[in-house]
């Protein structure tokens, strides 16, 4: 116990670094696991309290998670979540490599600070502004895009009720909005790279493309795989706001839009049931976390170093 307390004591600074962090999954990630309980339970509020309410409510089981999964739209909404999100995964990654490695090659580096400041922006927006922001673009009456291709002499679109086109636009929209923050982290790895080994591809006279095809994408290859183990936990998980507020909530386009989280949003408003909906939020987490552990044990065993652990 004496050594313990000699590390903490040697180790204050740090510790007290970390302690507001600490704190914070304290309070948001691990407290709030007492209310996974109610996943198995028909919860009812009591005029006790919050508390009450949890112990007193009826034990039910896996009802909630089969109200979940029994509905007419089960299979959309699961279709729907994994396949934007394997987009959102992929080309995101090669989008956000891709300008990573395009400002990394800017002589200018103050042009390259304005190109990643304007990257950057979008992901700091609310979904409310960009949602009005598309509204401009596609509305019937006065949307751009109408306006162009009534110029050059086609029919208006009605945007909002043609699903055919969401896919795109979400996808297109979503990994606009990332791409900024993603290219960062990419960024930072490539500035790290020591520049001994393209001094000396360049003295060997390979091209630029030769120097980031077997230099710095080799280099970027274990934190590329490090993030997408960590994308694939979330793969049941859908950025609310994009499917929320973008589409306008239009009904039109559920076949498109609706995901798992607006499904149980809407089903918790309309229903008000708690409990259907911790059992939606419990599902995704374990699912997200043997997806993690799968993913990582697949890495593991292609190339050990490469794995989170």
């Amino acid at each position: 116990m004496s050594a313990f307390i000699k590390k903490v004591v040697r180790n204050r600074f740090l510790l007290f670094m970390v302690l507001p962090g600490t704190i914070w999954f304290l309070i948001f990630a691990y407290l709030p696991m007492f209310g996974t309980v109610l996943a198995f339970k028909d919860f009812r509020i009591s005029p006790d309290g919050f508390f009450a309410s949890v112990f007193n409510s009826e034990w039910v089981g896996f009802e909630n998670f089969e109200y979940l999964f029994s509905t007419n739209d089960a299979y959309i909404i699961t279709r729907n979540t994994i396949l934007y999100n394997l987009a959102f995964i992929f080309l995101g990654l090669i989008v956000a490599v891709g300008f990573a490695i395009m400002l990394s090659e800017l002589v200018n580096k103050r042009t390259a600070k304005v190109y990643q400041t304007g990257m950057f922006l979008p992901h700091f927006l609310s979904w409310v502004i960009i949602s009005y922001f598309a509204f401009t673009f596609l509305s019937v009456d006065k949307g751009t895009l109408n306006q162009i291709i009534a110029f050059f002499g086609g029919d208006p679109i009605s945007w909002y009720s043609e699903p055919k086109y969401w896919p795109y636009i979400i996808v297109f929209v979503g990994i606009w909005k990332g791409v900024g923050y993603n290219s960062v982290i990419y960024l930072a790895a490539i500035t790290g790279i020591d520049k001994t080994y393209y001094e000396a591809a360049i003295i060997d006279g390979a091209s630029k493309w030769k120097q980031i095809r077997y230099i710095t994408i080799p280099l970027l290859k274990p934190i590329m795989i490090i993030l997408t183990i960590l994308a694939i936990g979330g793969i049941f998980r859908s950025d609310f706001g994009l499917f929320y507020q973008l589409p306008k909530d239009a009904g039109a386009l559920y076949s498109v839009t609706n995901v798992i989280d607006t499904f149980v949003y809407r089903g918790l408003m309309n229903m008000g049931d708690i409990g259907m909906s911790t059992a939606a939020g419990l599902y995704q987490s374990v699912v997200g976390l043997i997806l993690i552990l799968v993913a990582n044990y697949i890495v593991r065993k292609i190339e050990k170093d490469h794995a989170i652990f």
